[in-house]
């Protein structure tokens, strides 16, 4: 599902002033495995259930959706007959733990708040289902570490949302430190917007565990470790508040900078006020830009050799087909609970960064 670093530097030594890179068999349609399809309940209906993974999932040829587990009655009715659900494989929140009778249900998609991932992560992995999760996989490192633990004594795989593992930009993003190994790398990786609705969930710590570090931070402490291909040593980070009454359970904006092995450094920023959407990456000659580098459609990526032309994929599509493979055929994922753990590594230095003032080891 990646694109091969031979490719890549074949690509660029063309000179050209327009990079073409060719189309990618696993970008723009899934690897087949046999015929086996896998069946996914999604737990919590929210937005992007809704929105985004629910449609990608009548795109997916190697998963399918076959349930759902709600807290609101109201929204059955409307889910069964769009997708065809059968009674027998829609849950509520208390009789969750009898999908485990349910041979017809082989993965369970956690996407509720922050806040609930760790009970359901749990719960799903303890009734026998792998498990998709969204990210941040939990609310502390504690958290995530039992959750892996738990999902390896029942047997089960557990995946993390980064769709952006399997987005053309970045797989080349990761394949660009191949050839930047000489000289230091610096890394500037930022992700903002405006937040609405001061009532949502998303403000309240008991749900999110936090603010942007937590809903958008983590896609730019992604972007700058799998950029660099390493883990940060230390950070020091310090936050900034406009809205003390919006913002008066978590954070609204956070800086911080990330040291490296090999000295080098990234630049972060993440905001709930301020639009910031970007990637950059350069070493001593040679540099890589994704301006917008995070959304679900339209991100567009340059370098010193010029403009990059890369398909436009359903980022939740192939991120769910590519971890059903990863079941299917029992293959290795870099979106695994693993990962999600290393992150919660650096966003608890940071928030001890910005507590303390102080430089923080990870």
């Amino acid at each position: 599902m990646k694109y091969t670093r031979r490719k890549f530097i074949a690509t660029l030594g063309t000179g050209s002033a327009l990079l073409m890179l060719p189309s990618v068999p696993g970008f723009s349609k899934p690897i087949f495995s046999g015929d086996k399809k896998l069946s996914i309940a999604l737990v919590g209906l929210g937005n992007y259930a809704t929105n985004q993974l629910a449609p990608a999932l009548q795109e997916t040829s190697l998963c399918y959706l076959n349930g759902i587990v709600t807290g609101t009655p109201a929204k059955i009715d409307k889910w069964k007959q769009q997708y065809n659900i059968p009674d027998k494989n829609i849950y509520n929140y208390d009789n969750f733990d009898n999908i485990a009778n349910n041979e017809s249900i082989d993965v369970v998609y956690v996407v509720l708040p922050n806040s609930m991932h760790y009970e359901f992560v749990i719960r799903a992995a303890k009734a026998g289902k792998h498990v998709f999760c969204e990210k941040p996989m939990g609310l502390s490192v504690n958290e995530c570490e039992e959750m892996i633990a738990v999902c390896k004594k029942a047997g089960v795989r557990l995946f993390v949302g980064y769709r952006l593992h399997t987005e053309p930009h970045h797989q080349v993003a990761m394949k660009f430190r191949d050839e930047g190994k000489t000289g230091i790398m610096y890394v500037q990786s930022e992700f903002g917007f405006k937040i609405g609705d001061p009532t949502q969930w998303r403000l309240r710590k008991a749900l999110a565990g936090g603010g942007s570090m937590m809903d958008l931070g983590i896609y730019a402490i992604q972007a700058a470790r799998y950029s660099i291909g390493e883990e940060p040593l230390s950070v020091t980070a310090q936050e900034y508040k406009t809205d003390y009454k919006k913002f008066s359970e978590v954070d609204e904006t956070i800086s911080w900078q990330m040291e490296f092995p090999g000295r080098h450094v990234s630049n972060s920023y993440t905001s709930y006020t301020t639009p910031a959407n970007r990637l950059y990456i350069s070493t001593e000659n040679r540099w890589f830009n994704l301006f917008p580098a995070f959304n679900y459609h339209g991100n567009h990526g340059s370098t010193n050799r010029g403009e990059l032309i890369l398909p436009d994929i359903n980022q939740q599509a192939v991120q769910m087909n590519t971890f059903s493979k990863c079941i299917l055929d029992n293959l290795e994922s870099d979106a695994s609970g693993e990962e999600g753990l290393r992150d919660l590594k650096v966003i608890e230095a940071i928030y001890k960064s910005v507590e303390s003032g102080n430089k923080v080891k990870v």
